[in-house]
């Protein structure tokens, strides 16, 4: 682990950074890959097997948990949440805590170019397509095809 007080920065020796990776502290990285030129604001975290493509920007307080994968290019605003668990439980039907083997991890594809709003909770198994664009506060339940915009909770496509 690698931790550095002054800037609150904290990235696990399993996270994989590309060239002139931009970020500002503090931060929790660990088990991802950050692509080239991409900056990650503050109060971010970044959780294991999430990429993140080539110039991407996450803003502060963004939550990109396991399964997540951003393309190129792609905008994250302030205090996105992606969840990754359709059944989310602390424990199992024994009282004891649930390990990893004992949920689905819903994987979700942000696609090359896209945008995602300020405060907006994606939920897991979806894709986001190429280009498309997420209003600020949106709650994404189903995919959103490429170009397209959508807001609302639930987001549906803006005309």
């Amino acid at each position: 682990m690698i931790a550095d007080s002054d800037t609150g920065i904290r990235l696990a020796d399993d996270v994989k950074l590309g060239r002139n990776v931009r970020m500002f502290g503090p931060v929790n990285l660990y088990g991802c890959d950050i692509g080239d030129e991409s900056r990650i604001g503050t109060f971010v975290e970044i959780q294991k097997n999430v990429k993140v493509g080539a110039r991407c920007k996450i803003s502060s307080h963004s939550f990109l948990c396991e399964g997540v994968t951003l393309g190129d290019g792609v905008f994250i605003g302030h205090g996105v949440m992606f969840v990754n668990d359709r059944f989310p439980r602390a424990v199992g039907p024994d009282g004891s805590l649930v390990s990893d083997g004992e949920w689905e991890c819903l994987p979700t594809l942000v696609e090359d170019g896209a945008s995602v709003g300020s405060g907006a909770t994606i939920l897991g198994g979806l894709t986001i397509g190429r280009n498309a664009m997420v209003g600020a506060g949106s709650v994404v339940t189903r995919d959103v095809a490429p170009g397209a915009t959508v807001a609302g909770n639930p987001a549906r496509p803006m005309k």
